[in-house]
């Protein structure tokens, strides 16, 4: 598995323990019977639990970039210490920005999020002519 691959496999192990924090903190607020009914009429969800769900569906935005970055890098046999460091930057960038967003820090979090979009310029960079 190449290293790109292999942060890409942790980016969706990432998003999917940041829906579980989601779903919890939601959990806390409104029960599990309301979680497992249809939702109609669900209330804002506040808090921890509310910047969780942020967190989630901003990693579900950034996902589909970088998916698409690493494969097709992988399609096009591109991989060189610059693919490597941009999935890197992504991966951690991330894992720190999804922190920062649950624990309420906002200023850090942007910053966190820009180094997970300097990861994706990083490997679009390798793939333009």
């Amino acid at each position: 598995m190449t290293p790109e691959l292999f942060y890409l496999l942790w980016s969706v192990a990432l998003t999917v323990v940041l829906v579980v924090i989601a779903a919890l903190g939601a959990m806390q607020q409104v029960g599990l019977p309301k979680l497992a009914g249809n939702r109609e009429h669900m209330p804002e969800i506040l808090g921890w639990g509310g910047r969780a769900e942020r967190a989630h569906r901003n990693m579900l935005e950034s996902l589909v970039l970088f998916a698409i970055l690493v494969l097709a890098a992988r399609a096009l046999n591109v991989a060189n210490s610059w693919t490597v460091l941009g999935a890197q930057l992504f991966f951690w960038g991330r894992v720190v920005h999804a922190a920062l967003y649950i624990a309420g820090i906002p200023w850090l979090r942007t910053a966190a999020w820009l180094v997970s979009v300097l990861g994706l310029l990083l490997l679009f960079l390798q793939l333009v002519p």
